[in-house]
């Protein structure tokens, strides 16, 4: 545990990308494999399961320092993470442990294994074995809470510059279904022909947004149709014959891979969903065998997506009945292909690939579940434009610039591709509850709930958490503890005087919140000092919103 925790450390001091691949290509080539493979597993999302609860972990941290849970709780809202928390609160170590990080989650697996009553004292025997910041790391792994900073993208460079091998080989490999339990460290990162998983997809390849002004990150010239000031495609983009366009579809992003006869479906999250979507498997007897399809998957109807709650609906269901896949027939809207005829063909040119995947299409029948995104036709940087304006009556999130000759890359490198998204809508609410953030933020009021007006009451609609600046969130905390009416835990009730603009991408039907309405992706888009309460929208004008566009 102690070089895993030292790595841990360096990790957590520094915000320099260079700095940290640094640290890691050091770890990789010193630490044990069994470690080595865990670290990646961890940073990557595959962590063990939980075998206790945070609830029990605080009671008995605090019955371990010997102070009543209440203190415990008000020291947990103070430094904003628990598991630091937890640490900081026990008793310093009675002795040390020499296991090492893999040994430790061999020991919280075995856990699961023993009836409930007996974990308490193994946790707390754990807990006096380690020091602060090993004890602080151990706390990490039985909550599954590891966030420091370090992308997928950054790991596998590290990993790249500790092996000597192809960062986008490397990548390709990490994804799929691997577990420490499943592979070796050998397997996964040093054998030249590691074993095949038919179901492994490649990593996606992100857009970046299209700032709205300045910013040229590409050449310009005199051809280039729009005052570049005005239209962000035509000042960071230059001339429009280098790029293709096509709409921005508002679903799950996945791949739809089809090998040795199997056909699996996965999710950007890197979670395997095929039986979540049972519609795919007739794809088997449609597609060619050895073909990889990126794109977007819809709920789709009479010829156009459904909201993105229809959707939502299937997310989390394991299983799907058929009600709801006749509610909510899906379609992958395919914009990609990155395996054709068994090659993978991800550094063929864009326009090469498209022909690949139109060829593909035009043998698939109307019956079949696969759609294929149609490019958008333009001349002029203005006429995109026009079609972007256009987004949200077409049931989609903006437009997709793609240079016609790019590679399909890895991760979010910028350049090629570009996503020009709809200004989002927007509604100005008050401000009437309060809550402390966590880390950082712990000790300033960062998580509000907002209302809108019904006739003379102020009705909750949503929270929102972002948005704000390091200055604003510090003057608006010290106005919640001057402007307190009531308390309920953490939360605080404040006089309803301060007006903020809500901005959200999009709102649909939700008998479970009081309003009826509930907004996807709500932040605070700026504080209206130049309103006053009674000026903020009303419930009325929401629902006036939702009847228009959810």
């Amino acid at each position: 545990m102690k070089t895993f925790t030292a790595l841990f450390a360096q990790l957590d001091e520094t915000t320099k990308t260079s700095y940290k691949i640094s640290y890691l290509s050091n770890y990789f080539q010193v630490a044990d494999p069994m470690d080595k493979l865990w670290t990646i597993a961890l940073f990557s999302g595959r962590r063990p399961k939980r075998a206790v609860t945070t609830t029990q972990l605080r009671q008995w941290a605090a019955e371990r320092a010997n102070i009543p849970l209440w203190l415990f709780e008000d020291c947990y809202r103070v430094v904003g993470d628990l598991a630091e928390a937890l640490a900081l609160i026990l008793p310093p170590a009675q002795q040390t442990s020499d296991l090492s990080l893999s040994d430790w989650i061999i020991w919280l697996r075995a856990l699961h294994a023993l009836p409930s009553d007996q974990r308490k004292p193994q946790i707390i025997s754990a807990w006096d074995q380690l020091p602060v910041q090993q004890c602080f790391l151990f706390n990490k792994l039985i909550t599954g809470g590891f966030r420091i900073g370090v992308s997928q993208r950054l790991m596998t460079r590290a990993l790249a510059q500790a092996t000597g091998q192809d960062a986008a080989t490397l990548a390709h490999r990490l994804m799929g279904n691997w577990t420490p339990d499943t592979t070796t460290w050998a397997e996964l990162i040093e054998s030249d022909s590691p074993a095949t998983d038919l179901s492994r997809p490649y990593p996606f390849y992100l857009a970046n947004g299209l700032e709205a002004r300045g910013n040229h990150t590409l050449e310009t010239g005199p051809d280039v149709d729009v005052d570049q000031e005005a239209d962000p495609a035509a000042a960071q983009l230059g001339p429009c014959q280098h790029w293709r366009a096509e709409w921005k579809w508002d679903g799950i992003r996945g791949q739809i891979i089809l090998r040795d006869g199997n056909v699996f479906v996965w999710s950007r999250g890197e979670e395997l969903i095929t039986d979540r979507f049972p519609e795919f498997t007739k794809l088997a007897s449609l597609l060619p065998d050895s073909t990889v399809l990126d794109g977007e998957l819809l709920a789709w109807r009479s010829g156009r997506p459904m909201p993105f709650n229809a959707l939502q609906k299937r997310i989390g269901r394991k299983t799907v009945p058929k009600k709801l896949r006749d509610d909510a027939p899906v379609i992958l809207m395919a914009y990609d292909l990155l395996e054709h005829q068994g090659r993978d063909i991800r550094l063929q040119p864009y326009d090469q690939r498209r022909a690949h995947l139109t060829t593909l299409f035009a043998t698939l029948p109307d019956t079949c579940p696969l759609r294929l995104s149609q490019g958008l036709d333009f001349k002029t940087w203005g006429d995109l434009a026009s079609m972007r304006a256009g987004a949200r009556a077409a049931g989609t999130e903006g437009v997709m610039i793609k240079r016609h000759d790019s590679a399909y890359g890895v991760g979010r490198k910028k350049g090629d591709w570009w996503k020009w998204k709809l200004d989002p809508l927007t509604i100005d609410a008050v401000m009437i509850y309060a809550q402390a953030g966590h880390g950082r933020r712990a000790t300033l009021y960062s998580d509000f709930t907002f209302a809108l007006w019904q006739g003379e009451d102020l009705v909750p609609f949503t929270k929102a958490y972002s948005g704000l600046t390091d200055a604003e969130l510090a003057e608006i905390s010290k106005w919640v503890r001057k402007n307190t009416l009531q308390r309920f835990g953490p939360v605080r009730q404040v006089t309803p005087h301060h007006v903020f603009e809500i901005a959200f991408e999009g709102l649909h039907e939700s008998p479970r919140h009081k309003s009826g309405v509930a907004l996807r992706f709500p932040r605070m888009r700026r504080w209206r000092h130049d309103k006053v309460v009674r000026q903020a929208n009303t419930l009325d004008e929401l629902k006036e919103m939702l009847s228009r566009y959810g």
